[in-house]
């Protein structure tokens, strides 16, 4: 999980950003991104891609990153912008937003699978968030801010199951949509939102 970073380390360079994003597959609110610079010397076999990892791990793996980042930086675009600009490019834009918001700026950027136009060097990993302890620790930080996010939502909308689904497609989620409506958090360009509002026309 540190291969990359120890090629970086190796070249002198002292500050590596991993960035990562979660979200993109939901039908509501932002999709969010973070940027993390762990120190040279730090290594915790337990942060791996977040999807690997439970729910009461990641909130604990959230705790323990925070602690011994350098620096963390989140990112976010909101369902307004993602259907404006579409998906991908609201996740360029937030995981931009997450590097610039690191108060070190980093010498290298590792990224999740997306290229992206920055004037720092970076490699783009397919899987990143499995080879990559930086990109691991970010996966970790971005899925715990938004699910935090869906589970207070949830308080708002009950009906709608975010605690749960945490904002993915679910047939309860679904159903939901038909029988109390489409959110003004939800993604209008999103299936089968689009849909339901073309036909409320």
């Amino acid at each position: 999980m540190k291969d990359f970073e120890n090629e970086l380390y190796l070249k002198g360079i002292e500050y590596v950003a991993g960035v990562d994003e979660v979200g993109r597959g939901p039908l509501i609110g932002p999709v969010v991104t973070a940027a993390v610079i762990l120190p040279k010397d730090y290594y915790d076999e337990r942060i791996n891609d977040s999807k690997k990892l439970t729910e009461k791990k990641r909130e604990l793996l959230y705790d323990v990153i925070m602690e011994n980042a350098i620096a963390v930086g989140i990112g976010m675009s909101s369902n307004e912008v993602i259907d404006e600009i579409n998906i991908l490019q609201a996740t360029k834009k937030a995981m931009k937003e997450a590097i610039n918001n690191l108060s070190v700026k980093p010498e290298h950027v590792l990224i999740d699978a997306v290229k992206l136009d920055i004037d720092i060097p970076s490699t783009s990993i397919i899987k990143g968030d499995a080879k990559s302890q930086s990109i691991a620790a970010a996966s970790i930080i971005a899925k715990v801010t938004r699910d935090r996010m869906l589970i207070e939502w949830d308080k708002k909308y009950p009906e709608y199951d975010f605690k749960h689904n945490k904002g993915y497609g679910t047939k309860k989620h679904i159903e939901a949509i038909y029988k109390y409506g489409v959110l003004e958090e939800h993604r209008k360009t999103f299936e089968p939102i689009s849909s339901i509002i073309s036909n409320k026309k």
